[in-house]
C-alpha cells in the first residue's frame, strides 16, 4: 500500500471482516443446503440450489469488499494526511462523502475523504478511489475490465442488461458511456507498446520456423463506410500488420482503426509509428516487407509518401525497400470488367474469365498474357455497345497501369501474400460487426471509443494493455502527515 495509508493503525492484517462475513453467511448457506436435501433432486431444484448458493455467496463477498475498502482510510479525519500532492498540485483534506461503486459482487457504498485543490479552479481528488483504481468514479478495475470487454462486442442496452442481471447494477446510458470513454482513453496510451511486443514475438516465432523463405512483415489498409448520426455514411479506415513464417503461413495480425477523418491522417500516423517502433527494436534475421492493398487513393498515397521513403533503422542511410502488391482479388474485379465489356454475361465470357484468372495467378507473365488475350478479343469484335466499351477500357487501363505490381506467380513462389483478405476482414471485424448493426448511427467520438477497445481485443493485446494501464495510474503522495504520525491532534479548520 502507498504511504498515504500504510501507517494507519487499522491497516494491520486481521480476520475481523472475514470472520464477520462468514458468521453471517454460514446460517444462510446451511439453510439453502437443508432445503435442497429435503426435496427430490429435479432439474428445477438443482438450478434453484445453485442459483441460491451463488446469490448468497455474492452477497457475502459484496459485504466483505465494502467493509475492507471502507476500512482503508482512517475513521477520524485528524488521522488523515493534512495535505496531498498529485502531478505537482497540492490538495487539502475535507470530510468524508459517500459514493456508490460497482464491483464484481454488486454495488457498494464507499465512504472516502475528499481533498480540495489549493489552486482555484482545479478539481478535487479522492485518494482512496485512486488507490483502489476506481474508473470514472464508477467501478473497480475488475468490473471495469469486464464492462470494457462486453462493450467491445455488445450494444449499450445489452451491456446494461448484463450489468443488472449479473452484477445487480442499474446504470444509466450516461454512466456506461463515461466508463467506456475512460477505459478507451486510458488503454489507448498502451496500445502501441503492447502491439509492438506482440509483433516482435510473432517475428521471433517466424524466425525459428522451418521453410525456404524469409519471414514476411505484411502491411495493409482499407476503408469502409459507416453510418453517421448527422449525414450520410462516411469512410472509416483500418490498418493491419501481419507476420508470415518461412512457409508463408500467417502467424498473427494486429489492428488499428479510425472513425471517418478527412485524409485519414490519424490512421497513417498510428500505422507508421507502430511500424517504426517494431523495426527499431527488431534485431533478428532479415525480413521481407510487403504492402498488400487495392490501388485506392489513400493506400497509394501512403505507399508513395511513407513506406517508399522509410529508412531502415538497422542500416542508417538505406531504405527498407517495401514491395507494394496490388490485391489479387481486387485485380480480379477489373478482370470482371474486361469480361463484361467483351462478352457481356455469356457463358463464353465466364469461361474466358476463369482461364484468365488462373493465368493471372499462376503464369510467370500472367498479367501480360491476360492483356494480350483481352486485346485480341477486343480487336475481333465488330461492334460493341458504349456501356460495355466503357467497362472494357476501365478494366484494361487499371490492369495495365498496375501490371508491375501483379507478378502473383513470383510473389507466391517467394512466400509473399497476394491478397489483402486479412485487411478486408478487419473492416468487418473492427467496424461492421459492432458499428453497423440495424438502426445504428454514430458520432465520431463515440464510435472511436468502441474502435479503440476493439482493436486491443482483436489484436490479442487487451490483457497486456490493461495491466500496463493499471500500473501507470498516478497515485497521490502524502505532503503533510496527520496526527497518527505523532503530530498534535488537528481539527479540520486548523488542518486546512
Amino acid at each position: 500500500m502507498n504511504s498515504t495509508f500504510s501507517n494507519h493503525p487499522d491497516a494491520t492484517p486481521d480476520s475481523r471482516n472475514v470472520s464477520e462475513m462468514l458468521s453471517r453467511l454460514t446460517p444462510k448457506l446451511e439453510n439453502i443446503v437443508a432445503m435442497f436435501r429435503k426435496g427430490m433432486p429435479t432439474p428445477e431444484a438443482t438450478m434453484a440450489f445453485e442459483t441460491d448458493l451463488e446469490a448468497c455467496w455474492r452477497e457475502g463477498c459484496r459485504d466483505l469488499v465494502e467493509a475492507e475498502y471502507n476500512d482503508i482510510e482512517p475513521a477520524v479525519i485528524q488521522d488523515c494526511p493534512v495535505r496531498m500532492r498529485l502531478a505537482g498540485e497540492e490538495y487539502k483534506r475535507r470530510p468524508k462523502s459517500p459514493n456508490h461503486i460497482g464491483t464484481l459482487f454488486g454495488p457498494i457504498r464507499l465512504e472516502r475523504y475528499r481533498y480540495e485543490a489549493l489552486e482555484p479552479g482545479e478539481r478535487g481528488i479522492f485518494p482512496l478511489e485512486m488507490h483502489l483504481g476506481i474508473d470514472a468514479g464508477l467501478a473497480t478495475p475488475a468490473l471495469a475490465e469486464r464492462i470494457g470487454l462486453q462493450a467491445v462486442d455488445h450494444t449499450q442496452q445489452q451491456v446494461l442488461n448484463w450489468l443488472e442481471r449479473d452484477h445487480n447494477l442499474k446504470w444509466s446510458t450516461e454512466s456506461l458511456r463515461k466508463l467506456t470513454a475512460a477505459l478507451s482513453e486510458g488503454l489507448s496510451g498502451f496500445r502501441q507498446s503492447a502491439q509492438e511486443k506482440k509483433i516482435l514475438d510473432l517475428l521471433r516465432q517466424a524466425e525459428k520456423s522451418k521453410g525456404r523463405h524469409k519471414p514476411v512483415l505484411a502491411v495493409g489498409r482499407d476503408g469502409i463506410m459507416v453510418p453517421m448520426r448527422h449525414g450520410a455514411h462516411q469512410e472509416a479506415s483500418t490498418g493491419t500488420i501481419s507476420v508470415l513464417d518461412r512457409r508463408g503461413k500467417r502467424l498473427g495480425t494486429v489492428y488499428v482503426g479510425q472513425m471517418p477523418e478527412s485524409g485519414q491522417g490519424t490512421l497513417s500516423d498510428q500505422l507508421t509509428s507502430l511500424l517504426r517502433g517494431v523495426l527499431a527494436k527488431w534485431e533478428g534475421c532479415s525480413l521481407c516487407y510487403v504492402y498488400v492493398t487495392d490501388a485506392g487513393n489513400h493506400p497509394q498515397e501512403y505507399y508513395e509518401k511513407v513506406l517508399k521513403k522509410m529508412v531502415d533503422p538497422q542500416r542508417p542511410g538505406s531504405l527498407i525497400g517495401w514491395q507494394w502488391i496490388v490485391d489479387f482479388w481486387h485485380a480480379c474485379c477489373y478482370l470482371t470488367k474486361l469480361r463484361e465489356g467483351l462478352f457481356g454475361d455469356s457463358p463464353e465470357g465466364w469461361r474466358w474469365f476463369k482461364r484468365m484468372r488462373q493465368w493471372l495467378r499462376d503464369r510467370k507473365n500472367g498479367i501480360i498474357d491476360v492483356l494480350r488475350s483481352a486485346t485480341q478479343y477486343y480487336n475481333g469484335v465488330k461492334e460493341i455497345e458504349a456501356a460495355r466499351e466503357k467497362k472494357f477500357w476501365e478494366g484494361y487501363n487499371y490492369l495495365r497501369k498496375y501490371a508491375r505490381r501483379m507478378a502473383y506467380a513470383r510473389y507466391r513462389k517467394e512466400g509473399k501474400p497476394i491478397g489483402s483478405g486479412v485487411t478486408e476482414a478487419a473492416c468487418k471485424t473492427v467496424f461492421t460487426q459492432r458499428l453497423k448493426q440495424s438502426g445504428m448511427r454514430w458520432e465520431v467520438e463515440g464510435g472511436q471509443v468502441i474502435v479503440n477497445l476493439r482493436v486491443l481485443k482483436l489484436s490479442g493485446v487487451w490483457r497486456e494493455a490493461f495491466r500496463e494501464y493499471q500500473r501507470s495510474r498516478p497515485l497521490p503522495v502524502c505532503k503533510h502527515i496527520g496526527s497518527c504520525r505523532e503530530q498534535k491532534p488537528q481539527n479540520l479548520k486548523n488542518a486546512a
